[in-house]
C-alpha cells in the first residue's frame, strides 16, 4: 500500500486527537456542496475548505484548500474548484469530500511532529511551523516519551524561540500551552504504536492556548 492509503484524513485525524485531549480546531466533513453550504452558515464565515481523501496527502500541491471564504457563493465557487484540481492532479484519488473549519485568527504557527526511526522508535518534533519548517528547518527533536522537562528543553532550543515571547512587538505564544500539547502528543503516541508519522502543521500558538488547525496521520 501507499502512503496516501494508509493516511487517516484530516477529520478522522482530528476526531482521534481530539477524544486524546489534543486541541483541534473545529472541523466538519461535507460529502456535497449542499453539506459544504449548509456546515458553513452553522459555523459562521469567513471559512476554509479542504480536499478529504486518504489518498491525497498533500492538499496544497493538488489544489485542495481555500482559505478565508467570506460568504456562501465564495464557498460554493471553492468547493466545486476543490474537487475540480484534486481530480485532475489524482485521477485515481478517492475522494470522501471536503473539510470545512473555521478560518482562524492569526497567530504563531509552529508543527509538532512524530516519525519513526528505525533505532530509537518514535522521535518527536517540534518548531516554527507554515512553509517556514520545510525553508528554515528550525526544529528540534526528542524520543518518545517525552517529560514535562523534555518538552520545555524543546522550545527552547529552536532559533526562533524570540518569535515565540513575542518579537518587535508580537503577540507572545502561550509557552506552557506549547509544553502541555508536546507531552499530550508523547502520549497519544506512545498508546498507539501502529502509527507511523503525525503532523499537526500548523499549529496556531495563541497567548493563551495552541490549537491545531491542521492533522495527519498515517498508519505503518
Amino acid at each position: 500500500m501507499t502512503k496516501g492509503q494508509n493516511a487517516l484524513t484530516e477529520v478522522e485525524s482530528k476526531e482521534l486527537l481530539k477524544r486524546a485531549g489534543i486541541p483541534v480546531v473545529a472541523t466538519k466533513l461535507a460529502r456535497s456542496k449542499r453539506e459544504a453550504l449548509s456546515i458553513s452558515k452553522e459555523m459562521g464565515f469567513p471559512v476554509v475548505l479542504k480536499i478529504c481523501s486518504h489518498d491525497v496527502v498533500h492538499k496544497t500541491d493538488s489544489g485542495g484548500v481555500r482559505l478565508g471564504l467570506a460568504n456562501a457563493a465564495q464557498a460554493g465557487r471553492a468547493y466545486s474548484e476543490i474537487l475540480s484540481s484534486v481530480r485532475q492532479a489524482h485521477p485515481e484519488s478517492r475522494i470522501q469530500g471536503v473539510s470545512v473549519q473555521p478560518m482562524a485568527p492569526p497567530a504563531v504557527e509552529v508543527i509538532v511532529g512524530m516519525s519513526k526511526d528505525p533505532q530509537f522508535g518514535p522521535v518527536l518534533m517540534f518548531g516554527l511551523g507554515g512553509i517556514l519548517v520545510e525553508v528554515l528547518k528550525d526544529v528540534s527533536f526528542r524520543i518518545v516519551p517525552v517529560s514535562e522537562r523534555d518538552a520545555g528543553e524543546m522550545v527552547r532550543e529552536i532559533k526562533g524561540y524570540p518569535i515565540l515571547k513575542g518579537y518587535r512587538g508580537q503577540k507572545p505564544a502561550s509557552i506552557p500551552a506549547l509544553e502541555k500539547l508536546i507531552v499530550k502528543v508523547s502520549q497519544f503516541v506512545e498508546k498507539n504504536p501502529q502509527i507511523e508519522e503525525l503532523d499537526l502543521n500548523p499549529v496556531f500558538a495563541y497567548p493563551d492556548k495552541a490549537v491545531a488547525m491542521d492533522a495527519r496521520i498515517i498508519l505503518e
